[in-house]
């Protein structure tokens, strides 16, 4: 059974082996992915041996949707849907749905309801990828359960390890994170993932992989939120598990733009309100929880309305160090500055020993409504909930629970110590993004963060940021990371490295780490870029690049492009690119001297002329133009 995608050139062929069920995917005539497994084995009956087809269907969908939290607004999704339904010997029913898109390819299971059972326990997933012998990897490892600080992971935050032999042992042993980016030697690249998990599955990850390149499905760990909770999802039926996405190209491009975790799912609820995103100051990450009083609350505000900025961000400790009346006055000192405040919040419960507060205000529905009634009736803006448990189903109940909840009180949520968010900007439209990732905070926690900086900052747009909003907390102007700009751990990337992680790094709210001292420190064209950079984008295409050395990213804004590059590499880096987005004229460059010096300039724009770029190491180039 062959399924083909719009243009042709991806194919998944489908076939039963003595009753159990594989498929696998080619790109042009090339072979991406092996017979790789699929099937469900169930607490009703095994739904992975003994199937017999007994009826198909086929679909052409043709969608159009508006996401404004996304890398690109307006998506027209066109895909070919393949339906399945099989039975074992027992009469129990799978159904297999399979969406084939130009570049990508989602499937589900879904199981219905026969005679009186009214839930499935899904004991193993065998859905599996199987790579050609010729495929490196970047992969991140889960963490296992309830290490780290404060007993906070799994959070999504381990390093990858770029262009690994297949088979090799994961750090921790037990597998490793979604999305994960496969190299399919001169053959091209498979991104694999997740989407459309809520409150009604667990999230997943990827098994250990074997010698000869094959990832499965494997569920959260036992000891996940403490160790209570089930690893194993359940299902009422009829019902659908989430989407298994692979995003198949022969070069980068379609991995940097692919929309496919926002395609095959829908919104769960409709907005109260028009909500509104932009940038934010973020005292913490520069001053910590020394900064978190009032007095210098106000200053970040008052930073905030200087820039011309929508938000400020109070993080953890404000219950105690400021107290609820005097956020009050916060929040209104901020509305007359035209700056919204948004109020981080511990997740709490059984899964964690962190003692930062507020605490037991989002654990529980009674204390949830409770404290965003309060923050709805002062004005609130949104919140930042941090330091969850885990992936198991009633973990991603609690995610579920708090972003509805939120949502009836006017106010976007930011995820913090958590899971990757899958598919979530328009599930839920409240929700902001997710950090999930080895983020900003690290720079000023080690040195060996700040050594690494560029490198990683080169993954995210081809792994992490592919798939959903990150919030990493860019743009930390201070050469020191402390509250004096002279101490702490030492950034050894250029100025406009971080004006370029503002473009590269997407999240409809940026919560970026510039601080007062920066408007006296840099040229004006720094500080006047950062006032104009915006967070939500219309369109976002890929240039140029390889996960880990360097990339070329351009994203548009209304009718503005932003062009920005990066190098992790020890050599400059001179590129010839072509920018057929941008119109014949003038354009303004940014770039760094030999010392690392920022410059602005004044270039031309020649039409289907290449386009010359010089990435210093550690360093960047931005071509802002029409």
């Amino acid at each position: 059974m062959k399924m083909l995608s719009p243009d042709g050139q991806l194919s998944v062929q489908l076939e039963a082996d003595q009753g159990r069920l594989y498929y696998s995917v080619m790109l042009d005539g090339q072979e991406m992915l092996e017979k790789s497994p699929l099937g469900l084995q169930t607490h009703l009956g095994d739904l992975s041996s003994g199937l017999r087809l007994v009826d198909q269907q086929a679909r052409q969908i043709d969608e159009r949707y508006e996401e404004p939290k996304i890398k690109k607004r307006s998506v027209h999704y066109q895909a070919n849907e393949h339906s399945f339904t099989f039975e074992n010997n027992d009469k129990l029913k799978l159904e297999l749905i399979f969406q084939v898109s130009n570049n990508n390819v989602a499937f589900r299971y879904g199981i219905p309801q026969s005679g009186e059972p009214a839930n499935a326990i899904i004991h193993q997933e065998l859905s599996g990828f199987d790579f050609p012998d010729v495929t490196t990897t970047f992969l991140t490892p889960q963490a296992t359960p309830m290490i780290g600080w404060m007993k906070t992971k799994p959070s999504y935050e381990e390093e990858y390890v770029p262009d690994e032999p297949m088979g090799t042992p994961s750090k921790y042993g037990v597998g490793y994170t979604f999305p994960a980016l496969f190299h399919v030697g001169d053959r091209g690249w498979v991104l694999v993932s997740e989407t459309g998990v809520g409150s009604l599955y667990c999230g997943a990850k990827l098994s250990e992989g074997t010698a000869d390149g094959l990832y499965q499905i494997a569920f959260p760990e036992e000891g996940e939120n403490n160790g209570l909770g089930s690893t194993q999802p359940a299902l009422n039926l009829p019902g659908y598990t989430p989407w298994r996405t692979l995003t198949v190209g022969k070069d980068l491009k379609p991995i940097v733009e692919t929309t496919i975790a926002f395609d095959v799912v829908k919104p769960l609820y409709e907005p109260t309100q028009d909500y509104q995103f932009g940038r934010s100051t973020w005292s913490w990450l520069l001053w910590q929880d020394n900064s978190i009083n009032f007095e210098d609350q106000q200053k970040f505000i008052d930073l905030s309305a200087d820039m011309g900025w929508e938000f400020a961000l109070v993080d953890n400790w404000w219950d105690t160090k400021i107290g609820h009346d005097k956020v009050e006055e916060l929040v209104a000192y901020g509305k007359e500055k035209n700056v919204g405040i948004c109020l981080w919040y511990n997740s709490n419960g059984f899964w964690n020993d962190a003692p930062q507060g507020p605490k037991n205000r989002m654990n529980t529905s009674v204390a949830r409504k409770k404290e965003m009634a309060w923050m709805q009736r002062i004005g609130v803006k949104g919140i930042k909930v941090d330091f969850f448990g885990g992936d198991k189903q009633q973990t991603m109940q609690l995610y579920e629970d708090i972003l509805s909840d939120a949502n009836d009180h006017g106010l976007v949520v930011i995820f913090h110590g958590c899971t990757l968010p899958r598919g979530w900007e328009r599930m839920y439209p409240n929700f902001v993004g997710s950090e999930a990732v080895l983020a900003s905070e690290n720079l000023i926690f080690t040195q060996h963060a700040n050594d690494t900086e560029a490198y990683n900052a080169t993954l995210h747009p081809f792994i992490r940021n592919a798939v959903g909003s990150m919030d990493f907390g860019p743009v930390l102007l201070n050469k020191r990371h402390n509250r004096e700009n002279n101490g702490g751990t030492i950034r050894k990337t250029s100025e406009t490295f971080q004006l370029a992680t503002a473009i590269l790094f997407q999240t409809p709210v940026q919560n970026f780490g510039v601080t007062p001292n920066n408007l006296s420190e840099y040229p004006n064209f720094v500080i006047d870029f950062m006032k104009e950079v915006p967070t939500t984008w219309d369109e976002t295409v890929f240039i140029d690049g390889y996960p880990g050395k360097y990339v070329v990213l351009a994203r548009r804004h209304g009718d503005t492009w932003y062009i920005a590059g990066i190098n992790a590499e020890t050599e400059a880096k001179n590129l010839s690119v072509s920018l057929p987005m941008l119109s014949e004229g003038q354009a303004v460059l940014y770039s760094d001297d030999h010392q690392l010096n920022p410059k602005q300039n004044q270039v031309k724009v020649v039409k289907d002329k290449q386009f010359k770029l010089t990435l210093q190491p550690n360093g960047a180039a931005i071509v802002v133009g029409k």
